[in-house]
């Protein structure tokens, strides 16, 4: 069936322009719950694509090389008929490293492997996600467990979109939660759990044949052992709920080929923080197969009420007659950059590869509010990841 005016106005195809919007532009003006196709959109994937990608993570702080992590992920997108699809996920992560000076006791998160000191630990996760299509909608239902020697979760999620009549508007909710269990290797967490549920709805408008705009309400909530472990005098609430207001943007302009892509995040915890983040990518394509990502963001938080400061020369002093302290840098009242860039590469039909870095800098001076925390050192983070696909 030929797809209306309508229906490639919802896509991103620019009907009233001088020229219509290639399948590269598609993609780049393409937010989440849009699907960059012209007619019955609601449609399962043509082709399967698996994929898999290596993440390397390192940071530190002053004098203190820190947490070293390398992530290996792989991920399977499957049409089953014309109205099913299947999302399989496979990742393993080895960590090895401290954790953060004066705010940890890091002898007790050690664990011994063959003998040799420091903090070494590997994750396996895996999980997988059924998703139905219809005319105008979509619904997805998933569950995932994630194991690691003092970590265990079991998680769930069911989420749905549709579509309206002239697929100019998409609306999408959801529901998720998980059962944690937690030992630690210092035993000060045995046999603990933790419960969480997720909630989301939003909106996505095709406000242009270049613009489209998303709106999402994230409502959060934990229960149970919340607190850190491996943290000196670290108590928190046993319950934390958080509200989180996403807004997206992201435009397309014609007479360069390139598409902005831009976010703020608003998010707020009964834990007293609130915190802002501005997100923005710029897609570049350099030719029919290239295409470069330079992209930026700022984030800034509010300390938790609770939150104090370690104090110098006694860096693991707490608050007395407090029901609730930590001095988790987490918590704390800090400003961040991340600077990075990503590029694509689009070999032949079948196969693609990519490789993006970021460069992630935190300091107490950066906030936006609060009293900020001297005691805390600058800390900054490295993020490689380098990743290839194949579509058959």
């Amino acid at each position: 069936m030929a797809a209306t005016k309508n229906e490639k106005n919802a896509t991103g195809a620019a009907v009233d322009a001088p020229r219509p919007l290639g399948a590269l532009a598609l993609a780049a003006l393409a937010l989440p719950g849009v699907m960059p196709q012209v007619a019955h959109a609601e449609l399962a994937p043509e082709q399967a694509t698996l994929s898999v990608k290596w993440l390397n993570y390192h940071d530190a702080q002053p004098g203190l090389d820190r947490i070293n992590v390398n992530a290996t992920s792989l991920n399977l997108v499957a049409p089953m008929g014309h109205r099913w699809s299947f999302d399989g996920t496979l990742v393993r992560d080895q960590v090895s490293g401290a954790t953060p000076r004066s705010h940890t006791d890091i002898s007790s998160a050690t664990k011994v492997v063959g003998g040799v000191g420091g903090m070494h630990d590997t994750r396996n996760e895996y999980g997988g996600k059924i998703t139905h299509y219809f005319e105008r909608a979509a619904v997805g239902a998933g569950i995932s467990h994630s194991a690691e020697h003092d970590y265990v979760s079991d998680s769930w999620s069911v989420d749905g979109r549709i579509a309206s009549d002239n697929q100019n508007t998409t609306w999408n909710a959801g529901i998720g939660g998980s059962n944690d269990s937690i030992n630690s290797v210092n035993q000060v967490a045995v046999g603990k759990t933790k419960t969480s549920m997720d909630f989301i709805v939003g909106m996505t408008q095709a406000w242009s044949p270049l613009d489209l705009v998303q709106v999402n309400l994230n409502m959060k909530t934990a229960n149970g052992y919340l607190n850190d472990p491996y943290k000196n005098f670290d108590q928190r609430p046993e319950n934390r709920d958080a509200t989180v207001v996403l807004v997206r943007w992201n435009h397309h302009f014609t007479n360069r080929g390139t598409t902005l892509r831009s976010n703020y995040r608003y998010y707020s915890d009964t834990y007293g923080i609130k915190a802002h983040t501005v997100d923005t990518a710029y897609v570049i394509p350099v030719n029919d197969n290239l295409v470069v990502t330079p992209s930026a963001r700022y984030y800034a938080q509010k300390a938790a009420s609770f939150y104090f400061d370690p104090v110098a020369g006694n860096p693991y002093w707490s608050p007395t007659g407090q029901a609730f302290f930590s001095a988790d840098q987490r918590l704390s009242a800090f400003g961040a950059v991340t600077a990075g860039a990503k590029a694509e590469y689009r070999i032949n039909q079948h196969w693609s590869a990519d490789v993006k870095y970021e460069l992630y800098k935190q300091m107490a001076g950066w906030r936006l509010t609060g009293a900020g925390s001297p005691g805390v050192d600058a800390f900054t983070a490295s993020f490689l990841q380098i990743g290839a696909s194949y579509r058959f």
